[in-house]
């Protein structure tokens, strides 16, 4: 799961959306899959869920993709 922190200015949920979309084009040169994501525009967080071989790669499908990197990547488990 990674957490962008802060939005830059003026940044939407739309533009998050098209964001998404840079990253699914990209994703699969990396073995990467970038599988949901959830956006509080409010407070300009947005939390991606991501299955990736390290957390070094699945910033750089970000980087890639769009410039937007994340500030923390957690590993998390799935719980029930």
């Amino acid at each position: 799961m990674d957490v962008h922190e802060k939005l830059p200015d003026g940044a939407t949920a739309a533009d998050v959306a098209k964001a998404h979309e840079a990253d699914l084009a990209k994703q699969g040169e990396y073995g990467v899959e970038y599988k949901r994501y959830w956006v509080d525009e409010q407070a300009g967080k947005v939390f991606c869920l991501v299955e990736a071989p390290d957390a070094e790669t699945a910033a750089r499908v970000h980087r890639e993709a769009h410039g937007l990197v994340a500030d923390h990547i957690y590993e998390v488990a799935e719980g029930s």
